[in-house]
């Protein structure tokens, strides 16, 4: 455990996000016993220009000509900084040596914000803890004197165009001056290893209380009473990046018996699939996240049919967690990151052998099995998840 310190996050996620986010929760974790400042990414240039209309912007603009505080209490012990001073935006800039000047610039803009408002908090002997941002972070360890400094992986970004460009030889020089690197899968923590011997595996947190019904008070929605069982199902954003269309489509052809389930809002290439031709394949459109824990009560099995690329490999899925948490049989694409639930999960590698865990996770759920995912899921707290970097921020120590 850590307590009362002064700790400054940073990332790639403005606390004003519209969706969930890891650090945002970490951030919230850490304050029950810090003190926190939790820092926006700075206004661009380029987001300037292609979003000024929008309210996050404006807003923004608004905060720059101060007509608006850009340090904002969210609760106790936890502040949110908006930056003040625009960056230029220099991802475009083909030559690396000038964006490594460029990007240097833009890094002590960044820490003179940061610095004031530190100064204002009376921040001292700060802990500095950078989810991702492999650019702004860059030099924040030596423009802000850090007494520690901690870098989190939770996706493969340099896998992403945008980030590849420069980060493919920023990352790793970052990862070897981190103080500590901390990861939420094995795959990341391999990685990490390459460049720094601290780099720690700590799982991740999931609130998986929306999706407690050990009562028995979630009702399963009126959709299901024309679905014929067993129903394997899926909830979350139907996306051919992240899920096997090819896959869900031999499973429907093989049991024509079974109904395959998918909530959520989809892409192109899932709108135009020929799942949508398929009898028993039944698509329930967006739902609100308050409502995802009575679909997930509607299926026999739940499903996360992965397809495996340079992004899902390493990404940890909070979706398993959640299915888990209702004790639900969960079947999943085999991958790094989810060697961490072989126990709980059915872990499959091909078409063919899903189909049989598929077969299998319907003949041997006993109430044995359903409790047993519900307290591995009742692990994954944030709590948890914290007290791991805490520890991992201590052994680098």
């Amino acid at each position: 455990m850590i307590e009362g310190r002064d700790i400054l996050v940073v990332g790639i996620q403005a606390w004003d996000i519209d969706i969930g986010s890891n650090c945002k929760n970490i951030a919230s974790e850490m304050a029950k016993h810090n003190r926190v400042l939790y820092v926006n990414p700075p206004l661009d240039r380029a987001s300037l220009k292609r979003e000024y209309n929008t309210e996050k912007i404006q807003k923004r603009i608004h905060i720059k000509e101060g007509n608006a505080p850009d340090l904002v209490k969210i609760q106790d012990n936890l502040w949110n900084l908006y930056p003040k001073t625009m960056t230029e935006s220099i991802n475009w800039i083909p030559v690396h040596p000038l964006f490594k000047v460029l990007n240097r610039r833009n890094n002590k803009i960044f820490a003179k914000d940061i610095q004031s408002a530190l100064d204002r908090l009376g921040f001292t002997d700060i802990i500095l803890f950078n989810d991702s941002s492999m650019f702004l972070g860059y030099h924040l360890k030596e423009l802000l004197n850090a007494q520690s400094y901690t870098y989190y992986m939770r996706d493969y970004l340099i896998r992403v165009p945008y980030w590849r460009k420069h980060g493919e030889r920023m990352e790793p020089q970052l990862i070897q001056k981190a103080d500590t690197v901390v990861n939420n899968s094995t795959l990341y923590a391999e990685y990490g290893a390459k460049y720094n011997p601290k780099s720690f595996m700590v799982g991740q947190g999931c609130d998986v209380s929306l999706f407690n019904d050990e009562e028995g008070k979630i009702e399963i929605p009126k959709e299901f009473k024309n679905i014929p069982k067993p129903i394997l199902g899926y909830v979350g954003y139907l996306t051919s990046m992240r899920l096997d269309i090819p896959l869900l489509e031999f499973l429907a052809q093989q049991r024509k018996d079974w109904s395959i389930v998918l909530v959520g809002p989809e892409d192109e290439y899932f709108r135009n699939s020929t799942l949508h031709e398929m009898d028993n394949v039944y698509f329930l459109g967006s739902k609100d996240a308050q409502q995802l824990p009575s679909y997930v009560k509607g299926f026999d099995v739940a499903m996360n049919p992965q397809v495996v690329n340079d992004w899902t490999i390493g990404n940890y899925p909070r979706k398993i967690d959640e299915y888990l948490a209702m004790g639900k049989p969960t079947l999943a694409t085999r991958t790094k990151a989810m060697e961490m639930f072989k126990d709980h999960v059915y872990l499959g590698s091909s078409k063919e052998e899903y189909l049989e865990l598929a077969e299998k996770a319907l003949h041997e759920n006993s109430n044995r099995l359903v409790e047993a995912r519900i307290a591995f899921a009742k692990s994954h707290t944030w709590e948890n998840n914290v007290k791991a970097i805490y520890e991992a921020i201590k052994k680098s120590a």
